[in-house]
Order: structure tokens, then sequence, then C-alpha cells
């Protein structure tokens, strides 16, 4: 399956019409998408003529893979009659896209795959521009079978990889792809459970849902279990087009058929509005920062602040549901920010929600994207916060690009959240102890004593360094 994408890459990087990695990602992505589909059409199908009953094809006949760009003679492309040259072209272009675009229709169901087809399509265009790479890549992705586990397994993990090469390659400052360490670590300290809700408002390349998913995978013990994992399970949201296809592809590749996934901007909706009702279980998210707002997102929010990671601070206090819990990725400087509007959502957290652990990430391990440094807070909705217990993970080496964070090195920090354990590397802050809410990582053993020396003693040393100085000085005017 590598083989098969590196083969594909290569093929796009000579393609006049793509550069660089986002572009041939992008373009794999729909291309995988509708094939994705053809197999799923052809599984729903052959399903319901073993019932005897008829399935109805979510594609007209003439834009489904088989009847225009692969047509079958043997179980093999029919060369003969599959579209070649500018037909294949102008089919994509000027039938298939146009037609995908408004496949909305009267679909309000934004849980249904019509309404993903659009939302996918709808501010997407084909931008492979010779006939024949484009005829190259839809043979080599038709070898592919999405009906076989093996298959999706395998393409999975290349897909995966794919991502990570084209955030390595400085896709968006906006979006930083979050360290699987990192993210599994927290995974693993909130321990979700089948038939609880999980949330991601930025959810970016799908990591947090993808990776909860594998952890709850294990919990499955009938169908329905599976059925309320697949389906009832993960909810987020995605403002860009070309990271909503990516999203939508990831999740389907680890098996996640069909996500509940909105292309939108989580900070247009006004939190005042949100209800018990719109609330989820658990919350796992690492929301933009660094950004600046516009007024209209501000009025969205009872606190006004123009930066994103508190908007979206606020957004994730008010989804989550109560007795409930979250673990949010934020910027060092929320922690210690002491303006106004930063104290004030501070003092709702503190007060509304227990704050019971903070872990301090060290430095560089968002390279290449960042070299902000950045703090994983959790926190209940059960009450307020009495005590926070920090941790801060050191390493005995500097990060960097090629040496990325391992999971290894947050093993501690699992075992110590398990535990509850102090040790040299965490401590325990009663709220009582905060001052206008700067809740930074300060840890006390390394704190050095301080030795308060007298000014006379400090004056008698300056003293004594001035008549070195001197008595070098006059050495070196006698040797010139």
């Amino acid at each position: 399956m590598q083989s098969h994408i590196n083969r594909i890459t290569d093929i796009l990087r000579r393609d006049d019409g793509i550069s660089g990695a986002m572009q041939y990602t992008e373009q794999i992505s729909w291309i995988l998408f509708l094939k994705y589909l053809n197999d799923y059409e052809e599984t729903q199908n052959q399903s319901a003529f073993l019932n005897w009953e008829e399935y109805n094809y979510i594609l007209k006949p003439d834009f489904r893979r088989d009847n225009r760009a692969c047509p079958k003679k043997d179980g093999k492309v029919d060369f003969a009659i599959a579209k070649s040259w500018d037909d294949l072209k102008d089919f994509v272009n000027k039938e298939l896209f146009l037609y995908l675009k408004w496949f909305r229709k009267n679909e309000w169901d934004y849980h249904s795959i019509t309404y993903k087809i659009w939302e996918i399509f709808y501010f997407l265009d084909n931008k492979i521009e010779s006939w024949h790479t484009l005829r190259e890549v839809l043979d080599i992705i038709d070898t592919m079978n999405f009906q076989s586990q093996d298959d999706l397994f395998a393409l999975s993990h290349v897909y995966e990889t794919l991502l990570q090469q084209m955030w390595n390659d400085g896709w968006n400052s906006w979006e930083f792809y979050t360290p699987r360490a990192v993210i599994k670590s927290m995974v693993q300290a909130i321990d979700p459970q089948i038939w609880q809700t999980i949330y991601d408002g930025a959810a970016g390349s799908c990591g947090f849902l993808i990776e909860a998913y594998e952890y709850m995978k294990s919990q499955e013990r009938s169908t329905k279990d599976l059925e309320i994992l697949k389906k009832e399970t993960f909810y987020g949201n995605e403002k860009t087009p070309l990271a909503y296809i990516m999203w939508v592809m990831n999740m389907i590749l680890h098996g996640i058929e069909n996500p509940n996934l909105n292309k939108q901007n989580t900070l247009t909706a006004d939190i005042r509005w949100i209800e018990e009702k719109d609330r989820f279980d658990i919350i796992l998210a690492n929301p933009p920062f660094g950004w600046k707002e516009k007024d209209q997102i501000q009025a969205n929010f009872p606190i006004k602040t123009n930066a994103t990671e508190m908007l979206f601070l606020q957004h994730f206090m008010k989804k989550l549901k109560i007795w409930w819990k979250a673990a949010i990725i934020v910027p060092e400087w929320v922690l210690f920010n002491t303006g106004n509007a930063f104290q004030d959502i501070k003092k709702i957290m503190l007060q509304d929600f227990n704050l019971h652990t903070i872990v301090s990430l060290p430095a560089w391990v968002f390279l290449p994207y960042s070299w902000v440094k950045t703090n994983v807070i959790f926190f209940d909705r059960v009450g307020g916060t009495k005590d926070i217990r920090y941790y801060e993970i050191n390493l005995d080496r500097k990060l960097t690009k090629n040496k990325p964070i391992t999971y290894e090195d947050m093993s501690d920090f699992l075992k110590c959240f398990k535990d509850k354990k102090t040790t040299e590397n965490s401590w325990i802050v009663n709220i009582s102890d905060i001052k206008d809410y700067d809740i930074s990582a300060k840890n006390p053993n390394k704190i050095k004593e301080q030795i308060h020396r007298d000014p006379k003693d400090i004056l008698s040393d300056i003293e004594k360094n001035n008549e070195k100085i001197n008595w070098l000085v006059e050495k070196i005017k006698k040797i010139i």
C-alpha cells in the first residue's frame, strides 16, 4: 500500500497543476473518497441482494466510478471504453465536479453520506492538469479494495504518514500536527468509554478522535456497542475545505464510515445558546492559538477577547456536560497572562470547573510548525477547583523535527497521573496560593536557594575587581 501511494505522489509531483504536498494530498483524498464511495455502494447493493431487497444508489449511473472512469471487464479496467485523453479531464471538470458540488439538494441531515459528499466537493476543484496523470492515478487507486479490512488498515497508516508529510511541508501555520505521543497520552489519561460522546471543535486531521476510537475498540462487547462507537460517539468541526476532506477520509480509513463531522468555523456559534443537549461527555482538542479574531466573532462570547485560544476555551467549557471531563492543549501564555479577559476566563474555570491537572510539555514539541511552549490542561465539570496537580515533562535531550517527543517520554506522567503521586517532576498547588489567576507551572523542586549578601561585601568585591582591572591596564600600557 505504501508503494502505491509513493507512486501516486511521484506522478502528481510531475503534473503542471500540482504545487507541493498540500495539493497532491488534496487530490489523492478526493479520488480515494470516490473509490471508497464506489466500494461502499457495491457492498450495500450486495447486502440488499442477499436479503431480496433493492438498493437505491447514492450516485446516478453516469457518475459511478465503475461506469465512467473505471469500467470493468472480467474484473479489470476495460481500457477500450474507459475515458481517456481530454474526454476524461472534461468529464471530471465539467460533469462530475459540477454534479457533486450541487449534490445536497434537499438533504439537511449532516450525518448522511449525501450531505458529506456535498460538503467535501462544494469547495474543491480538480487541480490535475494532465489527463494522463489522472488516468495513471485512477488506475493505481482502482487496485485498492475498500471492502477489505486489511487494505483499509494498511491504507490508514499510509494516509497518516501522508498527512504528516504535508504538515512537515509547512502547510498552514493555523493548524499544527499534534504529535501522536501527546494525543495518545491525553486519551489514556482521560480513559474514554463506550457510550460516552467525544468532541473536538478544532479537529485538524482528526488525530484525537481516531486515537480515542482505537483506544475504545477493545471495549466492544456487542454489535450495539460497535454501532454506537461508529455512529454516535465522535463529533467535531473543521472550517477549511482541504482539512475537512482529509479529516473525513482519515476517519473512514480508520473504520468510522460516516463520522459526525461538520464543515464549519466553531467560533461562529454563539455559546449563549448552547443547551445541555448540545454538550458532550469528553472534549479532546488542540485549538489554534496565536491568531486574532474580529469583533463579529468575539460577539459570540460573554467575555470578549481577540485571542483565538481564549475563545476556544470558553467554547469548550460551555460544550462540556455536567460531571464530565476535558483535556485541551493551550500555549503557555494562557496560564500566566493576567490581562482582564484572561483573568476573567480563568476565574470561571477555577470557580465552576475542577482544573485538577496541568502538564507542562517540553519546548519545541510542535516543531517545525511552532516554537511556542505548551501545556495540557485537564478539567472536569464537577464544581470548583481546590488543588491543581502539576507535572513537568523533563527530557535529557532537545526535541527536533527528526527527533520528536515519544510515547515513552510521556510514560512517567501517565504513571503519576494514575497513582496521583508527587515526584521531583510533579507537585500540588492549593487554590488559595494562586494569585491573579496565574496558574503557570513553577516547579518548587527546582527553585534554588537565594543567598542574600551584605551590600558592604558586594561593594568590596567590586572594588577588588576594579583594582585588578587597573593593574592589567597598566601592564598592557607598558607592553605597547
